[in-house]
């Protein structure tokens, strides 16, 4: 058997052998040291608390990664490689369009992908400006967008709306680019003049050769099942008011008093007042910094238009 003694003195751990071959074990309580072999193990000075002690460099970090795991950055696209594609020829690529447009003009998904489904042919007619992928087998990347609709009583023009180039990509001559390929795509089916509105690129539209001109009401359908008289029987603005007449009093005989003398005329009665405002006349201010219309938000609309 082995007999355990605790002692209040320094610990002592003396193996004694017995003819019964007991083993004494003597603890105190002062505090312990442990001293490892240098030759098996490192210095590791323990105290009563035995707690590690970590140290930081307040220096700058440096990280290093190898140069062959390193992630390759996407090249910018070559404006030689763009090319113009409808959107409903290309219905794999509805959604990556669809948020091209959302991320400037914040709207619901499935109304966005909606409004992208009614491009066709007949316009209103999406187009998107397409960048080549870096890998071959991946799908094109949306580089832009831009909107095309039949011009009401202008069967040779054409209504630009929703023009828009990604963000990472502004100023690098892809919006020039999406309106020059614009124009060819419209000439080469017969339309001779653009129209659009901008609140606030009316100097970039003026680089591109685009006046100030009048507004014009886009088709937001066409059908050749609907013959365009129907179409001119919609009203384009508020309906003026018939112009006012004065009923004719002269034609009336003339009311008379008791005694048979004839009362004095009523006085002239009031001009019509309309709530709609004046019509202006003549030709839109040619001012770039000036323009008489407003949205229903009271920003200004500045109408363009240019000659292709």
């Amino acid at each position: 058997m082995q007999e355990l003694t605790l002692s209040p003195g320094p610990a002592k751990l003396t193996p004694t052998l017995d003819p019964t071959h007991r083993m004494e074990l003597i603890l105190s309580t002062s505090p312990a040291e442990l001293t490892l072999d240098p030759a098996c193990q490192p210095k590791l000075p323990l105290d009563s608390t035995c707690q590690p002690e970590m140290t930081f460099n307040p220096g700058p970090t440096e990280l290093t990664v190898d140069p062959e795991h390193q992630p390759e950055e996407t090249p910018a696209p070559s404006l030689a490689e763009l090319t113009l594609e409808p959107v409903h020829r290309r219905p794999e690529l509805l959604d990556a369009c669809a948020d091209l447009i959302n991320d400037q003009w914040p709207r619901s998904r499935a109304s966005r992908l909606h409004s992208l489904g009614q491009s066709s042919d007949a316009f209103p007619l999406c187009l998107m400006l397409l960048s080549p992928h870096p890998t071959s087998e991946a799908a094109p990347i949306v580089v832009g967008h831009a909107r095309l609709s039949r011009v009401l009583n202008q069967p040779q023009s054409l209504l630009v709306e929703t023009v828009v180039v990604a963000r990472a990509l502004r100023g690098r001559g892809f919006g020039r680019c999406l309106m020059e390929g614009l124009e060819v795509f419209a000439r080469a089916r017969g339309f001779r003049k653009l129209h659009l509105t901008t609140h606030d690129q009316v100097h970039f539209y003026t680089h591109l050769g685009y006046q100030l001109g009048k507004p014009v009401q886009g088709l937001v359908f066409t059908s050749r099942r609907l013959p365009a008289t129907l179409l001119n029987a919609f009203p384009t603005g508020p309906s003026p008011r018939p112009p006012w007449k004065a009923p004719n009093l002269t034609a009336q005989a003339a009311p008379r008093g008791p005694k048979g003398l004839p009362l004095p005329p009523p006085p002239p009665l009031p001009e019509c007042l309309t709530t709609s405002p004046p019509v202006p006349s003549g030709p839109p201010s040619k001012s770039l910094l000036e323009t008489q219309y407003q949205n229903v938000r009271g920003r200004p609309v500045f109408w363009m238009e240019k000659d292709i």
